[in-house]
């Protein structure tokens, strides 16, 4: 996946990052989510979410990196930057 170059308005980001999690706790039940994932994310990017909450989850069982990476079919590289990550209250809350 290409990153764009032109960046937007801190201000702006903020307001639409909102404005997209406001969108996720509207949801009525767990197929209005379902739903939304599938047709907003393309696949690739609906897979790289997914791998990211299971490798924190994985990581937090105490599985191996090894294993993880078998099962998952992502680096060590990926594995080790989503460990950084644990301690951040979105992840705490999410696990």
């Amino acid at each position: 996946m290409r990153v764009s170059e032109n960046k937007l308005n801190p201000s702006l980001k903020n307001q639409l990052i909102k404005t997209f999690a406001q969108t996720l706790a509207d949801f009525k039940n767990l197929d209005e989510v379902l739903a939304f994932l599938n047709d907003f994310f393309n696949e690739s990017e609906l897979e790289t979410f997914v791998k990211r909450l299971s490798i924190a989850y994985w990581l937090k069982k105490e599985r191996s990196y090894e294993n993880i990476k078998n099962n998952l079919k992502v680096s060590s590289a990926t594995i080790a930057t989503i460990e950084k990550l644990l301690t951040k209250p979105g992840f705490i809350l999410a696990l």
